[in-house]
């Protein structure tokens, strides 16, 4: 019985990566080989946030639905959480942490946390574009209108969810299920974290490696997965917005 049960939770966390950041793995991986077969990494482009339509609101249009689309696994990750909870338990956000039941608390830790991953990633970037194994990274391709700014806002949300609700709460809570040490479920938590930034070359999969340590380790500390989400939309709004509002000012676009 416990075999079978077994069984499926991998079959499910299998369907959940399938349709999420393992498929984004597998692209990563490819686009990296893609990128290392035509010229070095240093001279590579990676463009997050592309325009997809240079009409404005159909622009507008698919980048909503992008976001919408993308919170879809989460939603079966708390389907999935709710039908193998024991009758009378916390709900599935209460498991995870994924809740406002200490707002304050998450808001600090969150903010903490987003300035000792911040500062060292600007470092490990300078550092990967100096060696030659990281990309010219764009935070955003999208092109100057009145709904630039929330839309990039709402994708640094949308990643930091999906991300964290998944790589980390998630799967941890699987790999426990599966009989794997903590150490264990923490490595391949961040090793999956790193692959799926592979397409921006070898300096932010490590970083990316680094960070998924920090948070795993943290959140078997805390069971809470919101001060991870609140850190990480904070890297990214940063990172979005502040390219696209100063970006090209300054010579990086």
């Amino acid at each position: 019985m416990l075999l079978a049960s077994r069984r499926r939770l991998r079959a499910e966390v299998l369907i959940v990566l399938g349709l999420s950041l393992g498929q984004s793995a597998v692209y990563s991986i490819v686009q990296l080989l893609d990128k290392l077969t035509r010229a070095p990494l240093s001279e590579a482009t990676s463009t997050l946030n592309r325009s997809q339509s240079t009409r404005e609101y159909f622009d507008l249009t698919y980048q909503l639905l992008d976001i919408f689309f993308a919170l879809v696994p989460v939603a079966l990750v708390f389907y999935f959480l709710s039908q193998h909870a024991a009758a009378g338990s916390a709900s599935p956000f209460a498991r995870l942490g994924f809740n406002f039941a200490r707002p304050g608390k998450d808001l600090l830790h969150g903010v903490g946390l987003a300035a000792l991953i911040g500062i060292p990633s600007l470092g490990l970037y300078a550092a990967g574009r100096a060696l030659g194994i990281t990309t010219a990274i764009l935070p955003s391709g999208l092109d100057a209108y009145w709904w630039t700014v929330p839309v990039l806002v709402l994708s640094a949300v949308r990643h930091a969810i999906v991300e964290e609700v998944i790589v980390v709460g998630y799967l941890l809570d699987r790999f426990g299920k599966f009989g794997w040490s903590t150490p264990l479920a923490i490595l391949v938590s961040a090793v999956l974290r790193g692959s799926y930034h592979l397409y921006q070359g070898f300096g932010p999969f490590i970083g990316n490696v680094a960070m998924g340590l920090v948070f795993a380790w943290l959140y078997t500390k805390t069971k809470r997965v919101m001060p991870l989400v609140i850190a990480h939309a904070m890297l990214d709004i940063v990172a979005f917005v502040g390219f696209s509002l100063f970006g090209k000012a300054i010579g990086l676009g």
